[in-house]
């Protein structure tokens, strides 16, 4: 690998700063793609003539910006891009989400049925204990790749035109404007979690490695919850927007 530029020493910049600069627009520029091994620090030490320090101190700042992952044992390899979703923002659905974005979802549908609702979704879609809803169970895919695994849980009565819509290219949401029943507003959360064996091999993760819990009520124009759904995100494939506004008088 012969790197697009050289280290200036003349700088007040920190040379791990400016190495890692160096290898972030090599990625960028596309001399190293996901998936490729990088180059070792024995290899960048001698290319660049620094010290093995200044090496780690910028593969530390590339790693924790998410340009590569270190497995230990394994080396070091060119992250995938993680895909970004907004948490504040219009209510919209991952599909339209990340159609903005310019990235393909697509969906394996795993469970479309009507079931006896689990009483945390009893309460969260004010019904009654045991009553029935329509569950969706997703498995989906970014470019190609497991992303997410998505248990929806809907009004009993959206089972009928759920089972004649295209829900594995097609988006949820845009059903359910058709339908009148969309989500206008709700609340979403997130957490942490450890990937169960199950959920590691749906998403292409090792057991324990950590997944992204984001769980959402959406009510609709008359204040009436409608959907509850539960994601489990890769914690490796995606980060979370939040936009920030202040409210109240300046002071």
């Amino acid at each position: 690998m012969r790197g697009p530029a050289v280290m200036d020493r003349s700088s007040p910049v920190p040379l791990h700063h400016q190495l890692k600069v160096i290898l972030t627009e090599m990625v960028q520029s596309g001399a190293l793609k996901p998936g490729d091994p990088f180059p070792g620090e024995l290899r960048l030490c001698e290319q660049y003539g620094v010290s093995r320090t200044v090496v780690r101190q910028a593969l530390v700042q590339l790693e924790f910006e998410g340009i590569v992952d270190r497995m230990r044992g394994r080396g070091t390899y060119v992250a995938t891009p993680r895909t970004t979703q907004g948490l504040v923002q219009s209510l919209s659905g991952q599909f339209e989400d990340l159609a903005a974005r310019g990235l393909h979802l697509r969906s394996t549908v795993r469970t479309l049925d009507v079931v006896s609702a689990p009483d945390h979704v009893a309460r969260a879609l004010d019904l009654p204990d045991g009553a029935d809803v329509a569950l969706l169970e997703r498995l989906r895919f970014v470019q190609g790749e497991p992303w997410a695994l998505a248990v929806t849980y809907l009004l009993p009565d959206t089972i009928t035109w759920l089972r004649e819509t295209d829900l594995a290219e097609g988006s949820l949401y845009a059903a359910m404007e058709k339908h009148d029943t969309r989500p206008i507003h709700g609340r979403r959360t997130i957490q942490t979690r450890s990937a169960s064996a199950a959920m590691a091999a749906d998403l292409g993760l090792r057991r324990g490695n950590p997944v992204l819990l984001l769980t959402s009520v959406g009510l609709d124009r008359r204040e009436q919850p409608v959907e509850y759904f539960e994601a489990w995100h890769r914690g490796d494939r995606t980060v979370f927007e939040v936009d920030l506004v202040r409210s109240g008088a300046v002071v």
